[in-house]
Order: structure tokens, then sequence, then C-alpha cells
């Protein structure tokens, strides 16, 4: 796996590398501002970019718009950002594209290293991660509580994992339960919401969160 990361924070930028480098990915570059990210996804077209939401020169969005400006290039293009803060809005410009290969995390995830090995590669895979405490956010910003209400306490637990990225076998093994049990689950969240399933794990999860951020 080819990644590109964008961070400004020379200590964190290295140790991304250093992290990804020893779990056997190749970094091919790494950029302090948002044109050196510009630049570098651009010339290398990576499998995936890491992108801080805040980079130079301005240090308000400019990581989550060259992310984007990537996605409209090319449709799908893998992008993990990280942010110091859980801030919905940029959640939300990422989902709304409904395409996965996206991933949110808050910079203190990178601690636990192996999750966050785990979720750049789900995300290169084509896959959607978002961060917990983002998708607990979510839950509790949206206009339909009488509608999350219907949710049984293991079917929101079911629904945070889905966001996160896993895969049935994942949250069975998760939550100590059969796939059967999580498949049961799954499809009763979404007759409580509203949704179809389509067998389309991360199109699903897209469009669960949403259907919950909606206001």
């Amino acid at each position: 796996m080819r990644v590109v990361i964008g961070e400004d924070q020379a200590l964190l930028r290295d140790g991304l590398a250093r992290i990804l480098t020893a779990y056997g990915e190749t970094v091919v570059a790494t950029a302090a501002t948002a044109p050196e990210l510009r630049t570098a996804i651009a010339d290398l077209s990576p499998d995936v970019a890491i992108v801080d939401v805040r980079l130079p020169p301005s240090f308000t969005d400019e990581g989550l718009r060259v992310a984007a400006q990537a996605r409209a290039r090319t449709p799908g293009f893998p992008v993990l950002v990280l942010s110091q803060h859980v801030e919905v809005l940029y959640a939300r410009e990422l989902l709304s594209d409904g395409r996965g290969g996206l991933g949110y995390l808050l910079k203190d995830r990178v601690a636990d290293v192996a999750r966050f090995v785990e979720a750049v590669r789900i995300v290169a895979a084509g896959g959607t991660v978002l961060d917990p405490d983002v998708v607990a956010d979510l839950l509790s910003r949206r206009g339909q509580e009488e509608t999350i209400a219907r949710l049984t306490p293991r079917e929101r637990e079911v629904l945070r994992l889905m966001a996160e990225g896993r895969a049935n076998a994942g949250i069975a093994s998760r939550l100590g339960v059969t796939e059967k049990a999580v498949n049961k689950h799954i499809n009763n969240i979404f007759g409580k919401l509203g949704l179809l399933p389509d067998g389309d794990d991360n199109r699903r999860v897209l469009a669960v969160l949403n259907y919950l951020e909606a206001p």
C-alpha cells in the first residue's frame, strides 16, 4: 500500500510514517502544507492519503479541501482525515459524495497503533471508518430522537461498530455473539430507520450516518 501523509506537525508526521513503515506499508511522500499535499497526490497517485483537516497556509480546512479535490478528480480516492477535535461539519462534508474509501479519526486514536493501521487499510480498500466520538456526536445531534429511541442498546452498539468500518464478523467477535445475531440486529436497525439493506456494507453505513445527521 502506497501512502501520502499531509500533516504540518513534524513529530506527528514522522511518527505516522514510521508506524506505517514498521507495518510494511510504503510512505511515498509526506507534506507539511496543502500545496505540497495536493502536488504529492496528483503526481504520485497513492493508494490512500492521510490528511490533517487544518494545514498551512491558513490552518482552516485546507487539508479537507485537498481531499475533496482529489476525490472530485478520482471518485472514491481513499482518504483518511485526522482531526484534533470532533467537527461534525467536516464529517458531513466527507460523507456528502456518497462514496466509500473514507475515514475520519481523532488524532488521539493514533496512539492505538494497531487500530490506526487497520483503519488506514480499511479506507484504502474502499471501506468507511468513523471515530467513535464522531459517531456518538452524530447520534446526539440528529433531529430524529424518537426514531433513534426505537433502537435497543445492543442495536446502537452494532450501529456504532458498523460506522467504525467493522465487518459483520468483526462486530460478532467484538460483542461475543454469532454473525447470525449480528445480521438480525442490522436488519432490525434498517427496519426501524426505514432503510433497506442493499448488501453493500459501506453504502449502508453511509446511508445510516447521513440519515442520523439530517436536521
